[in-house]
């Protein structure tokens, strides 16, 4: 049982985490869909929860910290970890345009510096609509 915990230490604290945001910070639920766009919607749930899925099982298989060490050890893990890191960046950037506050912005940040794209996926999920308007306007 301790073995487990420790190994899922992390999903927990993510759980919180998406809790949280869905109940403090969202403009729509999950699965709300509306508009024309709508179906775009699902099909980013869709991915969420497939990346989701295969991010839990990838814990079962292997301890997730020895395998970013593992692959930072190499120029392309090393590549790959700063376009990530770029990316999420930019989304945090993405945010600060849309809310209009740095304190929102940096509640944000841990997450996503943390999760990256598993604390990405679900603002958008639950900003969808929020982040339609402003794009398309």
């Amino acid at each position: 049982m301790q073995r487990f915990l420790r190994r899922y230490f992390l999903w927990f604290i993510y759980a919180a985490f998406v809790i949280m945001v869905s109940i403090f910070g969202s403009r729509e639920s999950f699965f709300f869909v509306s508009g024309n766009l709508g179906s775009g919607k699902f099909l980013l749930l869709t991915a969420y929860l497939a990346f989701l899925a295969y991010s839990i099982h990838a814990t079962k298989r292997e301890n997730f910290f020895k395998s970013v060490m593992s692959v930072n050890r190499l120029w392309w893990g090393r590549q790959i970890g700063a376009d990530l890191y770029i990316s999420v960046f930019l989304s945090l950037g993405l945010i600060y345009l849309l809310e209009g506050s740095l304190i929102v912005t940096l509640v944000w940040l841990a997450p996503i510096l943390f999760f990256a794209n598993l604390a990405i996926l679900p603002y958008i999920l639950l900003n969808y609509n929020f982040i339609l308007q402003h794009l398309l306007s």
